[in-house]
């Protein structure tokens, strides 16, 4: 992966994405919140897990693609 330097500060470009796939999942999950309410998911803690490292890919392949880290 890698490090960005800023003012000396080294971040970690993970953490960046970890970051910006957490802004993409509550926006996602504004939508999925009202199949948890409907009651079509059975265990909602699994499945915002499961789409937060979905996202978390998506997010991670972008980087990749764009960026070339």
């Amino acid at each position: 992966m890698g490090e960005l330097n800023a003012y000396g500060i080294y971040i970690p470009v993970f953490l960046i994405q970890a970051i910006c796939a957490y802004i993409v999942f509550k926006l996602v999950s504004i939508f999925t919140d009202s199949w948890i309410d409907k009651g079509w998911i059975a265990l909602p803690g699994l499945f915002n897990l499961c789409l937060y490292i979905i996202l978390l890919m998506g997010v991670h392949e972008v980087f990749l693609v764009f960026w070339g880290i």
